[in-house]
């Protein structure tokens, strides 16, 4: 595990289409100081406002996780999110010149790529992460997500459709760079044909298409090409998982299950999780250097929230 922060070592850029406003964005992700956090800049707008990528920001997750703040908002977010949390990226600016990410090929592949050019740099900071100490759990109609204490991040998802394609998936994924990269970040958004009909007849997904999302129809996979993975929906669903709960704004040492999940019940969680202070601290690794430790257990230092 890391005990300092990272950003990258240069600008990057790309371009792409929104998926549900069919228009093309202009990307570019900065480096950032220490204790910048992830923040969005909106840079067609005056002023170029700024978001923080955090979940008391969030103001929708019905078709996907949107931050927004004054009236500006960024809109699916989570797979770059994915990526900055997937390869350790602490601090960074994204700006934007429209309010949707890109949907790139509709996974993390493209942004993982694009932040893996620009390299990273290791900062002075120390890095902070939240420990889980107890069991932190919401059930809701068949879906629950529990997180677990953990010496390290480690995420299992379980999907369940009736499709016979799909039917009963589960992954964990123990969350480093390496694993995400190779096992996680190419692995697509996917939706159901009738789905994708009925959004685009009321003029949503217009930018949606068989280049950045599986397909699935009663017969099967459309796609010509096929999957990349045989479980890469639930792989997506990590995915998914990974960007939502990196609105914590800290990374993780913990274990989180979640069953039938989704983006709206996993901000539900995260408001769970911040509520129960009890169950959870604060804390750097023995190696960080100028914060005064609260208080040692096991190696690590404990801080105060």
């Amino acid at each position: 595990m890391q005990t300092h922060q990272q950003t990258l070592a240069r600008p990057v850029s790309c371009s792409g289409l929104g998926v549900h406003s069919g228009k093309t964005v202009n990307l570019t992700i900065q480096p950032a100081p220490i204790n910048h956090g992830i923040q969005f800049s909106r840079t067609d707008l005056p002023g170029s406002p700024r978001i923080s990528a955090h979940f008391n920001r969030v103001v929708d997750t019905s078709l996907a996780t949107v931050i927004g703040a004054d009236g500006c908002i960024v809109s699916t977010i989570e797979h770059l999110m994915a990526t900055f949390a997937g390869l350790a990226i602490d601090n960074a600016l994204v700006e934007i010149d429209s309010y949707e990410i890109p949907i790139m090929d509709g996974s993390a592949g493209p942004f993982t790529r694009l932040v893996r050019s620009g390299g990273t740099a290791a900062q002075k900071g120390p890095k902070c992460y939240f420990r889980v100490k107890e069991p932190i759990t919401l059930e809701e109609n068949e879906k629950s997500v529990t997180i677990y204490p953990a010496p390290v991040y480690k995420i299992t998802c379980t999907i369940e459709f009736s499709h016979p394609l799909i039917q009963r998936q589960t992954y964990t994924l123990e969350v480093t760079p390496e694993r995400f990269e190779k096992e996680i970040s190419s692995a697509r958004t996917f939706g159901f044909l009738h789905e994708v009909e009925y959004m685009k007849r009321y003029g949503l997904a217009r930018g949606g298409s068989l280049d950045n999302a599986v397909v699935v129809s009663e017969d099967g996979v459309v796609n010509e090409g096929g999957l990349r993975f045989p479980d890469e929906f639930v792989r997506h669903k990590i995915l998914d998982c990974l960007g939502d709960f990196s609105l914590l704004g800290l990374p993780i040492l913990g274990h989180i299950v979640a069953h039938r999940s989704g983006h709206a019940f996993n901000h539900a969680f995260l408001k769970t999780f911040f509520h129960q202070k009890g169950s959870w601290e604060t804390l750097t690794l023995d190696s960080a250097c100028g914060i005064a430790p609260a208080r040692e257990e096991g190696g690590l230092r404990s801080q105060p929230f």
